[in-house]
């Protein structure tokens, strides 16, 4: 590409990336705050169903716990 080829493909990508020199108009991190207390932490019940068969396999095996703790 020659020098008149990259001005024309630098004025054509210009529109798509739009203004640099942009600032935020407000903060985001109150309404990032709001959102957070907002949010109630819940834990899905499949979650819950590997829990509890985590639970079941370790004690109806307990010479798992050695091999899973060499794993970690």
């Amino acid at each position: 590409m020659n020098d008149l080829d990259d001005k024309e493909f630098v004025e054509r990508l210009k529109p798509a990336f739009g203004p640099t020199d942009v600032e935020l108009q407000h903060d985001l991190w109150p309404r990032m705050l709001k959102r957070f207390d907002a949010q109630a932490a819940r834990v899905p019940w499949f979650d819950w169903a590997l829990a509890a068969s985590l639970a079941a396999t370790l004690f109806f095996f307990p010479g798992v716990i050695p091999a899973l703790l060499y794993h970690l």
